[in-house]
């Protein structure tokens, strides 16, 4: 009966205090998981991976797996109603007093401090995963991992020239599908 506590309360705290989506959600994520040892870092990485690929929002995917792997069908259920909840809520009182809220400045100046705040958290989170993955530690050095590299590397030289040289939008779907067959084909070599 404790874990079904645990499982609601923990990520009641993921659904309470993340901004900016899943990718900003992360680093609370793994906090919350590691904190409860529910996962470790390397299945909590798999379990990202696998969020991202899969249909629906990473935060409730990952909610629904770890609540299922401690606590089955019943903590699957918990663990994705907290972390769906509070935005719920706060959704229902922004549409109530929406109109309002729009045309305070202080309200504006708050958007538009987050706005910075939530892109720095998904940067650091995306250079601190793909360094991880890159220079995996080996005693007491990190050494090169060439696999990871390769994909990182041919992924940012199909992104870039895309993105920037023919001024064109990269879908995240597409950059997803690549990166699975690169996968595919790297670690399949």
């Amino acid at each position: 009966m404790r874990i079904y506590l645990e499982l609601f309360l923990g990520f009641l705290q993921v659904g309470c205090f993340s901004f900016g989506g899943a990718y900003a959600a992360i680093p609370l994520i793994r906090d919350v998981v590691i904190a409860y040892g529910w996962l470790d870092d390397e299945a909590l990485s798999y379990m990202i991976a696998i969020s991202e690929s899969t249909p629906g929002p990473i935060m409730v995917n990952l909610a629904t797996y770890v609540g299922s792997s401690q606590g089955g069908l019943l903590g699957a259920f918990l663990a994705t109603f907290a972390v769906i909840f509070p935005a719920f809520v706060i959704i229902l009182l922004v549409l109530v007093i929406l109109k309002t809220l729009l045309k305070n400045p202080a309200f504006q100046a708050v958007l538009g401090g987050l706005k910075p705040c939530v892109i720095g958290i998904i940067l650091a989170t995306g250079l601190n995963m793909s360094i991880g993955y890159i220079f995996a530690p080996s005693g007491e050095m990190a050494v090169l991992q060439v696999k990871p590299f390769i994909i990182t590397a041919l992924l940012a030289a199909i992104w870039f020239p895309v993105k920037y040289l023919r001024k064109k939008k990269f879908s995240p779907l597409t950059l997803i599908a690549i990166a699975a067959c690169l996968g595919v084909v790297v670690y399949g070599l």
